[in-house]
């Protein structure tokens, strides 16, 4: 099974499912978590907030590279994949400005933005996520129709002019392609050529 096609119309099913004890999401939160001894633990923040915000926050940050990572505690390649944000914000210091956007909220009454909330910032803490971290309080389908996206993980990687510029997601993906791209072999090589040109 592919996981990184979550077509908006069973995308709100697929993430309304909780991470249960023993699930493929929750070994995954497991095994990515990498602690290191005598290290200092950054501290870890989760502000509500929507698209909107994400789009002020990258406009505030002119003169820096900005990556934006879309991702759900229901996505098993988002969570595998999401140390490597962690190392990119490390490699890069200053000149680098990370914002994880979380999409688990799928607008079911009973279960507001809110109800996602711990075990959002249990993820983010185990992962040293030192950076803006927001929990959106949009349901995942209207983010998705509104930034014409049919699947996570995407990032969106942003230059110092403030443009967009590159999307990596599933329009990526090639026939036979397990994967659209990752970290290692995508994204974090078109960052370090974008730092690389800063001055």
């Amino acid at each position: 099974m592919n996981f990184r096609m979550f077509f908006p119309c069973c995308f709100s099913l697929c993430l309304a499912t909780a991470c249960s004890t023993g699930s493929a999401a929750c070994v995954a939160d497991e095994q990515t978590v990498v602690e290191t001894p005598g290290v200092e633990v950054p501290e870890v923040k989760l502000t509500d907030g929507t698209w909107k915000d994400v789009e002020a926050l990258v406009g505030k940050h002119t003169g820096k590279v900005v990556v934006v990572d879309i991702w759900s505690t229901s996505c098993l390649p988002c969570m595998t994949e999401f140390p490597h944000l962690v190392e990119l914000q490390k490699a890069h210091g200053d000149k680098l400005v990370c914002i994880s956007f979380n999409v688990d909220y799928v607008g079911i009454k009973t279960k507001p933005a809110t109800y996602y909330r711990e075990r959002v910032e249990k993820f983010l803490m185990k992962q040293q996520a030192g950076f803006t971290n927001i929990l959106s309080t949009t349901e995942a389908d209207k983010v998705f129709q509104a930034l014409e996206l049919s699947s996570i993980p995407a990032v969106y990687v942003f230059g110092t002019d403030g443009k967009l510029a590159k999307r990596f997601d599933d329009s990526l993906l090639s026939d036979g392609e397990e994967e659209a791209f990752t970290y290692k072999v995508d994204i974090s090589p078109f960052v370090d050529d974008l730092v690389k040109a800063i001055r």
